[in-house]
């Protein structure tokens, strides 16, 4: 309670000090300036008015202008964002021509070759068309009974003209059998005939051994090879293959059979390329009768036995006899068999030297 009494009293001595400043700067005026006075004070107020007025449209003004100023500065970052986007267009524009002019410089050059195109399948149209013409004709022709008779008159003289050339072939290297024993053979068995369709008995006709131009060709120097085998016998049957290899490389242009394994013709030093050969045959058993993986890489096999491996040269062997099958397959005729080199070779100049030969 004295607390409270003590704030009043106080707060009552406060409002009495300031009623009596109120007092104290109260200023008395004459009646006779009062109408100046309140003239001057009308005129003050009025002046305070018209500022205040002033003041209020200044700062509308302004704040129009603060508003102005900030749709300025929104207007220059939308305009500084159109500008930047604007420079990226532009970049993009750039890479876009000069796309433009890759691709078109492309499509000239495609249009170049498309055009070279254009005319040389026209050209080959043209030769298209005139082969055309001559392929009816001939067909044309050959329909006719002339044609036909024609065409095989031509065959027989093709035929009687590989006949003629491989019976020279024949007397430059004639196979012959010579009777009488031997001890080493090549053929276990010899066939005077063996066509296709028609096989034959497998008894020799006379006991021998065949022979080429006068040499024997033994499979002994390949198998049975030793120290103290006779070198002259390894020599007879290098030149003896040797000349197999020759005679059947002309036999082959004659006929014109491309050989699955060609020849590399050297006399008693050739050779035999297996272009399908994987298996090198020293570094395993030889099986005449076995098929061989195949190998991008080609091999070439000697002909020949002295300074070379047995097996390699008995696969050289093999090789060649496969050739020699294969002109026998290419007429018609049925091999005799995988070891027979001399025998095919005789029945294959015997097919050919026949009469059936033109015939068919």
């Amino acid at each position: 309670m004295e607390n409270r009494e003590q704030a009043r009293d106080k707060t009552l001595i406060t409002d009495a000090k300031k009623i009596n400043a109120a007092h104290e700067n109260v200023q008395l005026i004459e009646w006779e300036d009062f109408d100046n006075e309140l003239a001057r004070l009308w005129s003050l107020t009025s002046a305070l008015k018209e500022a205040n007025e002033k003041k209020q449209s200044l700062q509308e003004k302004l704040q129009s202008l603060i508003q102005v100023k900030n749709e300025s500065l929104n207007k220059l970052n939308e305009l500084e964002e159109m500008r930047e986007r604007l420079e990226a267009r532009k970049v993009v524009m750039a890479n876009m021509s000069t796309r433009c002019k890759v691709a078109t410089e492309d499509a000239k050059k495609q249009e170049e070759m498309l055009s070279t195109e254009v005319r040389s399948l026209l050209v080959a149209g043209t030769s298209l068309s005139v082969a055309r013409k001559r392929l009816q004709e001939a067909n044309r022709l050959l329909t006719e009974e002339r044609g036909c008779v024609k065409l095989k008159n031509v065959q027989r003289k093709l035929r009687a003209r590989q006949q003629y050339m491989i019976s020279q072939v024949s007397l430059l290297y004639p196979v012959k059998i010579l009777v009488g024993p031997a001890q080493e053979q090549e053929l276990e068995s010899y066939s005077s005939s063996c066509r296709l369709g028609n096989p034959s008995a497998s008894k020799p006709v006379n006991q021998g051994s065949l022979t080429i131009l006068g040499l024997n060709l033994t499979l002994l120097p390949f198998t049975k090879m030793s120290f103290f085998t006779d070198k002259k016998e390894v020599q007879r049957s290098a030149t003896a293959l040797g000349y197999v290899a020759h005679a059947v490389s002309l036999i082959a242009s004659y006929l014109q059979v491309p050989l699955r394994y060609p020849l590399r013709l050297g006399g008693s030093r050739s050779y035999i390329n297996d272009h399908a050969s994987s298996i090198d045959p020293a570094s395993s058993d030889l099986s005449l009768d076995t098929t061989l993986s195949a190998n991008v890489k080609p091999a070439e096999f000697p002909l020949f036995l002295e300074g070379q491996d047995m097996t390699r040269a008995a696969y050289a062997v093999f090789l060649l006899n496969k050739d020699i099958e294969q002109l026998l397959n290419f007429i018609g005729v049925k091999s005799l068999g995988p070891r027979h080199v001399l025998a095919n070779l005789k029945e294959l100049l015997r097919s050919v030297q026949s009469s059936e030969y033109i015939d068919t």
